[in-house]
């Protein structure tokens, strides 16, 4: 069985056992013997390599565990087996791969530190994305027929067709949860014909845009990250730059434009759902005609809470495919990133429209629409 790695105990000139091996010392056929070199006991004075007839990394890492387990030293060693036992030579197989955890004192002021300069970084790469897609629409508006309609009607397709059923439940329900809860509290100062005024303004002000627009950054905005990060892991987006076409123009305008345009849409869409089930419970509970609670909407709900969720609409879709865009143009590296991106793109879209949220409320407040 010339094939296989061999190994023979004898006895040495000196006294001592010799440990002699022989035959290749491969990582395809050392597994024969591994088992039984590892449990060898006794005292070897000698690791004998003469009969080695060929010998990798692994065969060298094995005869050298051997030789210093047992203290032994290596005789009969071929150049090329002297010169890989020598480069394994101080290799521990138990190495440390993270250094120590530093106090808390340095481990503290040097996390904030990377912290503020990840902040920096990313705030420039926030400015450069929003030049490169301003430029964009400027190349567009110069070059109109480099714009890619069909792109852009597959995106109001995914944006605004495809989310009308789930952002129809999702309003439905929340509806009926403003409406039973407000006529619960209402119903302790026997003005539950109230509840016709908060369902109303609540959806038409806030809830509706706003969930909506938390809604699409699950969808849509993590879509965006995930096809365009893929893209970019693939190397479509260089190749798209080789053969002369903008990735800006051909993937991140198209789905900008249609956040944009589909926002108001199921902005006010999901709010007339969110009334409907209003109105559902106001019949069920309250005992106000379903068609009573919608006439009703009509006098109690000043127009102005409408334009405000119009108004609020297209600005939370901006920044939703802002966000998901730009984390997909961000992904670099291996299959890992796509995730991680994804992830960034729906938290701070969602943190970024409820940010802005706020500053609408005080603004439509001190102009007199609050």
């Amino acid at each position: 069985m010339s094939g296989f790695a061999q190994y023979e105990l004898k006895q040495g000139d000196n006294g001592g056992a010799v440990l002699a091996l022989s035959g290749p010392y491969l990582v395809s056929t050392i597994g024969a013997v591994d088992a039984e070199l590892r449990a060898l006991d006794g005292p070897i004075s000698q690791v004998d390599l003469g009969g080695v007839s060929e010998i990798d990394t692994v065969g060298a890492w094995v005869s050298s565990n051997l030789a210093t387990a047992h203290g032994a030293e290596i005789v009969g060693a071929s150049e090329r087996a002297t010169r890989l036992i020598g480069a394994i030579e101080g290799v521990e197989g138990e190495e440390r791969v993270a250094a120590s955890r530093q106090p808390v004192w340095e481990r503290v002021p040097s996390a904030m530190g990377q912290k503020v300069f990840n902040a920096g970084t990313g705030i420039r790469g926030v400015v450069g994305f929003l030049g490169a897609v301003i430029s964009g629409f400027a190349s567009l508006i110069r070059h109109p027929r480099r714009f890619r309609w069909l792109a852009l009607i597959r995106q109001l397709e995914l944006v605004g067709v495809t989310a009308l059923p789930i952002v129809g439940l999702m309003s439905f329900l929340i509806g009926i949860v403003i409406a039973q809860q407000g006529a619960v509290q209402l119903a302790q100062f026997g003005a539950e014909t109230l509840t016709v005024n908060l369902v109303g303004r609540i959806t038409l002000r806030e809830l509706g845009v706003l969930m909506t627009a938390i809604m699409v950054a699950g969808r849509s905005g993590s879509a965006f990250a995930a096809q365009i990060g893929t893209m970019k892991l693939t190397e479509e987006v260089d190749a798209m730059r080789t053969i002369g076409i903008s990735p800006m123009e051909a993937l991140v305008i198209p789905r900008i434009l249609a956040a944009v345009l589909m926002m108001p849409l199921l902005g006010f869409y999901a709010s007339g759902v969110a009334i409907i089930g209003g109105a559902v419970i106001g019949d069920v509970m309250l005992g106000i005609p379903f068609w009573t609670f919608l006439l009703r909407i009509q006098e109690v709900v000043p127009l102005y809470d409408l334009w405000v969720g119009l108004i609020k609409a297209p600005v939370f879709g901006l920044i939703v495919a802002l966000a998901g865009c730009y984390h997909g143009m961000q992904v670099h590296g291996n299959s890992e990133q796509v995730g991680l991106r994804t992830t960034m793109a729906v938290v701070t879209g969602i943190f970024a429209v409820i940010v802005i949220d706020a500053f609408f409320a005080v603004f439509f407040t001190e102009i007199g629409w609050g």
